[in-house]
């Protein structure tokens, strides 16, 4: 079998292809996560702690240059300056989004199990021919041996 018969044969596999499907689907994901935790969660995180920005949290580690021209207390201008900073509050974002979307897909995946699992049915009737089997043995116990 030649190499590009092989290649295709694998690309070509059921789990490959639900492996770029979910990770189409897990991009656009992330895309909607992101949104949800800067535009919507973060706000009121900020406003339950007094107004503070996460994404404009960091120390300064290198010198600012003489030809900056910006907020030196700006986390962006500092970084498209080229000066090295320690943006711990980005890292704070990037970890609330983590936990954020590791606790939708635990409830989708959570979901999706729930509706796999068959739904309990009453047992099923117990046919004539045994229950007839039943009644004889049961006379049978009841009548003397001879």
């Amino acid at each position: 079998m030649s190499m590009i018969e092989e290649f295709k044969n694998f690309a070509l596999k059921g789990n490959v292809m639900d492996l770029a499907v979910g990770v189409i689907i897990g991009g656009a994901f992330s895309t909607i996560v992101n949104s949800v935790v800067k535009d919507l969660i973060m706000p009121v995180v900020g406003l339950a702690t007094g107004g503070l920005d996460f994404s404009n949290l960091f120390v300064k580690l290198g010198q600012i240059p003489p030809t900056f021209k910006g907020n030196p207390d700006s986390y962006k201008d500092l970084q498209t300056a080229g000066v090295a900073v320690f943006g711990y509050g980005s890292f704070i974002t990037t970890l609330i989004n983590f936990i954020i979307l590791a606790f939708i897909i635990f409830l989708m995946v959570k979901f999706i199990n729930n509706l796999r699992k068959p739904a309990e049915t009453a047992p099923a009737a117990t046919p004539e021919d045994v229950l007839l089997l039943r009644e004889i043995r049961d006379e049978l116990k009841k009548s003397p041996r001879v």
